[in-house]
């Protein structure tokens, strides 16, 4: 017994003295600065985007382990980003802008949040199968909606879409889905229309009109006025024709900026070595999603929509990019 207890102290002992090796100063485990994205489901693009972009990191971002994380996106992700507990987020620009000035869902509660780069546009789609008599966004009324998981920025959106068209979710049956399970839901019929925010074509709507005859509504010229008119975050995009089976024709409707975030307080150099291998990499996104194509630093002035960290600033203004001050820029 005794032998065997000296045995157990002894790979005690031995197990500690590695640990507290790993964790001494100047030892590769201290080094690693461990980094999670908050992305979205696994049938939206911001999943393979975000891994995408852990992979670049952790290559090209030296002492960098970072790893995609699947959550309920957008609103899920500020929360996250805000409290520090992943670090960076993937998040549509309405949720931003309301996340970091404290309107709307965040009233009175600004998030600690700043950008980093803006990823791509995500386009509105509401979907429904090709021989239900839905037709119109006012069509919704009385049916079976499911309008994006909770927690995500499919589902933020709705709501200032619907509201700006004077539609409230009484006005129908609410389901609260993922990507995936709207689309299933689409094909057993337990649903009658889903809505997605997402970079076309999407995996999951792609599946569904493999299997169904779909239809994807087009909004007027009119609603497409009140929309923005009403949210300046919002810009009208046409879905050419054919983007999925059976869409012949093309399709009005809204459209949102994606932006990188992360946490307001994150170290500025840590961010500008992000911020930079993501641009000097960028051809490796696009060979994951071709809507990478705008993730570049042009988008990021352009689209901007709320002030960058400071480390991704020292990257834009090195390369000659002109930050204004209401952005975070110091020229």
């Amino acid at each position: 017994m005794k032998t065997i207890q000296r045995f157990a102290t002894l790979t005690s002992i031995a197990i500690l003295t590695v640990l507290l090796l790993l964790a001494a100063p100047g030892s590769s485990a201290a080094r690693t600065k461990y980094i999670s994205i908050g992305t979205g489901g696994t049938g939206g693009v911001y999943y393979p985007y975000g891994g995408g972009l852990a992979e670049i990191w952790t290559k090209h971002v030296k002492g960098v382990k970072a790893i995609a994380e699947v959550t309920g996106a957008s609103v899920e992700n500020t929360r996250l980003a805000d409290r520090g507990e992943t670090v960076i987020g993937e998040i549509m620009g309405d949720v931003a802008y309301q996340a970091y000035y404290g309107e709307g869902k965040f009233r009175g509660k600004p998030q600690k949040i700043k950008a980093m780069f803006m990823m791509y546009p995500n386009v509105y789609h509401v979907v429904t199968l090709a021989d239900k008599k839905i037709n119109s966004i006012q069509d919704l009324k009385g049916q079976r909606v499911s309008v994006g998981a909770p927690g995500s920025g499919t589902e933020f959106m709705t709501n200032l879409v619907l509201k700006s068209l004077g539609l409230t979710y009484s006005d129908f049956k609410v389901s609260r889905l993922s990507f995936v399970e709207t689309a299933n839901a689409l094909k057993d019929h337990s649903i009658d229309v889903g809505i997605w925010c997402v970079a076309a074509p999407t995996s999951s709507i792609m599946d569904l009109a493999t299997t169904h005859k779909i239809k994807i509504i087009s909004f007027t010229p009119e609603e497409m006025k009140r929309i923005t008119d009403a949210y300046g975050f919002y810009s009208p995009y046409v879905l050419p024709a054919g983007t999925y089976n059976n869409i012949s024709k093309d399709i009005l409707t809204p459209s949102v900026w994606n932006v990188v975030i992360c946490s307001a307080n994150l170290d500025e150099d840590l961010v500008y070595q992000l911020t930079k291998a993501t641009f000097e990499n960028q051809d490796y996104l696009i060979k994951i999603h071709p809507f990478a194509k705008h993730t570049t630093p042009q988008n990021a002035i352009e689209h901007a929509i709320i002030p960058y960290h400071p480390g991704a600033v020292k990257y834009f203004e090195e390369i000659g990019i002109k930050v204004p001050k209401k952005l975070g820029g110091t020229k």
